[in-house]
């Protein structure tokens, strides 16, 4: 519109449309990074990296997958910088993506959109460790369920109850977080856990919850939260398979400690 002020979009702005592939196309669907004999120094070395990870992305450092995953959300900046600063802050690229959004947007350089590009990859990690565990007989297949709530909740910043239902052949018919709470605390409700097992006719639950410290080494909370629950839900018939906690490194399983 002829007379009024001329709007200048930010890096982000520029990139919403270009979030998925990080660069545009022309009509001919051919691949266009805009690259001129006066092109910024980034762009070189951005082409040279992504070939690199498609050679070897194993042998990429965890700043240069998060410089990749940051430069297809904001293509029209060195994020270099940025991708090495966030993991000075939190610590590895898992501990990025896990991070909550909140936290991510107090980091300088960081919006909406990269924040999401960050939030999606992890989800996409959580399902592709589901997979092996939904609608599978949990005792044939314990590693993955193991892998699976270590890649859902091993990093995360609170303390997280998540609930595994199985049916009478003790395969997973639904996966569900029943509360989140802080560092060190997440309240858990032994009838609201016993209401919804019946709701989906399930005849077992793995309980499993995150120790944010690191450490899954059952406190005195844990076991009686654990025999509560227990006790709920064998009022309807229902069993307490096992209860997991996980740690960063390592888990602890109630029914090997002889807690169940």
């Amino acid at each position: 519109m002829s007379g009024g002020k001329r709007r200048h979009a930010s890096p982000e702005g520029l990139a919403a449309a270009e979030f998925v592939t990080g660069f545009t196309t022309t009509e001919s669907g051919t691949e266009n990074t805009g690259t001129t004999d006066n092109q910024p120094h980034y762009l070189g070395h951005r082409d040279r990296l992504r070939q690199r990870f498609l050679d070897a992305p194993e042998s990429l450092p965890d700043y240069e997958i998060l410089e990749l995953l940051l430069a297809a959300a904001i293509p029209r900046r060195d994020v270099k910088p940025l991708a090495k600063s966030l993991i000075a802050r939190f610590g590895s690229f898992a501990d990025v993506i896990s991070a909550e959004p909140e936290a991510l947007l107090t980091t300088d350089g960081l919006k909406t959109v990269s924040v999401t590009a960050l939030k999606i990859v992890r989800e996409a990690a959580v399902r592709l460790a589901r997979a092996p565990v939904i609608n599978r007989p949990v005792l044939s297949s314990w590693t993955s369920v193991l892998d699976y709530c270590t890649v859902a909740m091993a990093t995360l910043a609170t303390e997280q109850v998540r609930l595994l239902f199985l049916n009478r052949k003790n395969a997973v018919i639904a996966d569900e977080v029943q509360q989140r709470g802080t560092v060190d605390h997440t309240p858990i409700y032994p009838r609201e856990v016993a209401k919804r097992a019946l709701e989906l006719h399930a005849s077992a639950v793995i309980m499993v919850h995150n120790h944010p410290s690191g450490d899954p080494t059952p406190s005195a909370g844990d076991i009686d939260m654990t025999r509560a629950v227990q006790s709920a839900l064998a009022a309807v018939g229902v069993t307490l398979h096992d209860h997991l906690i996980i740690g960063r490194k390592s888990h602890a399983s109630f029914k090997s400690l002889a807690l169940l």
